[in-house]
């Protein structure tokens, strides 16, 4: 029996799942990452900690799994699409006194700097939706270049983190066909990859040599290499265990998401990784440009199929928020998702909107999908002099409702540019909320997929392991490890109270973008 281990780096943990050669999984275990906030928008983490945090998520898992780690055959990183910094040694760059050499995928320092590269118009936009985010890392390092030109002279290496952990496992400063595309500016489908008159029209011309950013990129599903011997040691594991190019952290569950179709029913099926935040995978075998939405980038998920990629930058995140400010939610203790979402079924099985009059424009840090506006905020409407635990209720539907919303008018936006959605295959945290999941189905009129395992992006990585210890044959693997999946269909008798909210929620973002742009 051959075993394959996932490693996923998420924004609060990192967390490791043991699976064998079938896809079943046998352990699994995380470990908290600490996060800094030295500026409001800003945030940080430190390398060290996130590598401690992985050995000790694989270590735990090999003991959960009484598994001996010269078992493991390969293993696969994946991690949020943070920036990670190291001088020429590859020793961390701190950012402060803190320690912190990462800048966090959701910090919004670089906003000018985004625009400003999007006011180019260069190739590279094309790829991006027309409009670059400040959460990409072109613009984050432009910030860097121009207001800490200390750390831009002893810059060795910039990294995005899954590409960090493989270089730290390994050895091997190879980077990943996923990561250098979709966030980078890299483009796989022509050759020389990099643009540089745009990274001269930025001010960029030395990115490459300084953040040592190569010229080709791997594959998924390819190998890497293996691990070293001191990797090896940390982690539990042994040297000869191989090591996938690593990944963006939705972009591997989208690669489980898309197993559980049949290849006919690619095109028509949205990947939707919800957790935190939400990430919209789409793929087409032909190179589709939609506004306002990232790509199209070319074999970051599967081989020969490109991907457009819509998201929310705050859709879980939105409603712990909730939780974390309304005195009301302390009556749906302990475990109040699922307890607020008991009481609001109660209304909505039986028929009636659980709150009519209150809507949420859920963008309460930006809206990275479909409008690309960072300066967008979240609205709350409707509220009344209720008590506390009503106006939590109250609320907490409203944004719920407004997530779904989210991601239907994401769908719209590339409904218009040539895609024709029929299913929506759910993983993340989201599809673990019957509320959730319900109103994804019926806010969309799409039928949700809903695979058949606990820890859909642990085994994307372990696909991405599985393949790499083949040859690189991902779609081999994607067969041998997919798991079953179930079918929750859209409830047409709901689509008449879902119109009338998602007419009233389109009306509050023209009112919303009509204003004077005074919000910083």
């Amino acid at each position: 029996m051959k075993y394959y281990l996932g490693i996923d780096v998420g924004t609060g943990s990192a967390r490791a799942g043991l699976f064998d050669e079938n896809g079943a999984l046998l352990a699994t275990a995380k470990h908290d990452i600490k996060m800094h906030h030295p500026h409001t928008g800003w945030a940080e983490q430190s390398t060290a900690d996130i590598w401690q945090a992985v050995c000790h998520a694989v270590r735990q898992t090999l003991t959960a799994a009484a598994l001996p780690g010269d078992a493991v055959t390969a293993i696969g990183f994946d991690a949020t699409c943070s920036l990670a910094l190291a001088d020429s040694d590859f020793q961390p760059l701190a950012l402060n006194d803190s320690g912190c050499d990462v800048i966090v995928w959701m910090d919004q320092r670089a906003v000018a700097e985004a625009a400003a590269c999007s006011a180019t118009g260069a190739e590279p936009l094309h790829y991006v939706g027309g409009t670059m985010s400040p959460e990409m890392q072109m613009p984050k390092l432009l910030w860097l270049k121009r207001n800490r030109p200390d750390l831009w002279a002893k810059l060795g290496y910039a990294g995005d983190l899954s590409d960090w952990l493989t270089r730290q496992a390994t050895g091997h400063n190879t980077r990943s066909t996923c990561t250098l595309t979709c966030k980078w500016g890299y483009m796989p489908h022509r050759t020389p990859g990099w643009d540089r008159a745009f990274l001269a029209q930025i001010g960029m011309e030395d990115v490459l040599e300084r953040a040592q950013l190569p010229e080709t990129a791997a594959p998924v599903g390819s190998a890497i290499g293996t691990l070293t011997t001191q990797a090896a040691a940390e982690l539990g594991l042994h040297p000869g265990c191989i090591v996938s190019a690593g990944m963006i952290d939705a972009h591997a569950g989208a690669v489980l998401s898309f197993a559980l179709v049949a290849p006919s029913a690619i095109p028509h099926t949205l990947g939707l990784v919800a957790g935190t935040s939400n990430c919209h995978m789409a793929l087409n075998p032909q190179a589709l440009t939609v506004p306002g939405v990232w790509g199209p980038y070319r074999g970051v998920v599967l081989p020969d199929y490109w991907l457009n990629e819509g998201g929310q930058t705050a859709s879980g995140a939105l409603l712990e928020h909730l939780i974390a400010n309304y005195r009301g939610a302390d009556n749906y203790q302990p475990d109040i998702h699922g307890n607020i979402a008991q009481a609001l079924l109660a209304d909505y099985d039986s028929g009636r909107d659980p709150a009519p009059a209150t809507h949420i424009l859920p963008d309460f840090i930006g809206n990275r999908s479909p409008y690309a506006d960072p300066s967008l905020r979240g609205v709350i409407s409707g509220l009344t002099f209720t008590d506390a635990e009503t106006t939590f209720r109250h609320t907490y539907w409203a944004a719920a409702t407004a997530i779904a919303y989210g991601t239907r008018a994401i769908m719209a936006r590339m409904s218009e540019h040539g895609y024709q959605f029929r299913h929506i295959v759910l993983t993340g945290g989201h599809a673990k909320s019957p509320l959730l999941t319900a109103l994804y189905a019926d806010a969309t009129g799409c039928d949700l997929i809903l695979p058949d395992c606990d820890e859909p992006v642990l085994l994307g990585s372990a696909m991405t392991a599985c393949a790499a210890a083949h040859g690189g044959d991902l779609p081999r693997a994607l067969q041998q490890l997919a798991p079953s999946s179930r079918i929750l269909p859209a409830n047409p008798m709901r689509q008449a109270l879902h119109q009338a909210r998602y007419e009233h929620f389109s009306a509050l973002y023209r009112n919303y973008q009509s204003r004077p742009r005074t919000v910083s």
